[in-house]
């Protein structure tokens, strides 16, 4: 069984990293800091300076383990609790399910949620939904 991990205080930290990240690139440039749309725009930016704020962006998203490492020593322990295949489908999974929901978690469930876009709200609720269907019969079915 899988141990989950407590962690109010980075939690909290990040989602609040988050939410100021989300509001000032809605405020500077007024775009929406969803992850998949971010990265799509990048492999076919409209402009110098749109490849410009989406890498810069996404750098940041990568290099988050270093900034952790130089303030504490040591690297985050990233654990994946499943097999390289398992990983893989769980990759094209949710890859077609942003296709089909014109947009993943962080643009439907941080920008779309804050801006009260029904459409967003019901991707939230569905994604969520399916979250926790997904936790329950892995543990609790399966026993993985």
């Amino acid at each position: 069984m899988i141990e989950t991990a407590f962690t109010p205080w980075a939690s909290l930290t990040g989602g609040v990293l988050i939410g100021v990240a989300s509001v000032l690139l809605m405020l500077l440039i007024g775009r929406v800091m969803g992850a998949t749309g971010v990265l799509a725009g990048l492999l076919r930016p409209a402009s110098s300076s749109d490849f410009a704020w989406r890498s810069a962006l996404l750098a940041g998203m990568a290099t988050g383990p270093v900034v952790v490492w130089s303030m504490s020593g040591h690297m985050p322990q990233v654990q994946v609790p499943v097999s390289t295949a398992a990983f893989v489908l769980g990759g094209v999974i949710v890859g077609v399910g942003v296709t089909l929901g014109g947009g993943c978690t962080s643009g439907h469930g941080v920008c779309g949620m804050a801006r009260l876009s029904v459409r967003s709200i019901a991707a939230t609720a569905t994604f969520m939904l399916f979250a926790f269907a997904t936790v329950f019969v892995t543990r609790h079915v399966f026993g993985v």
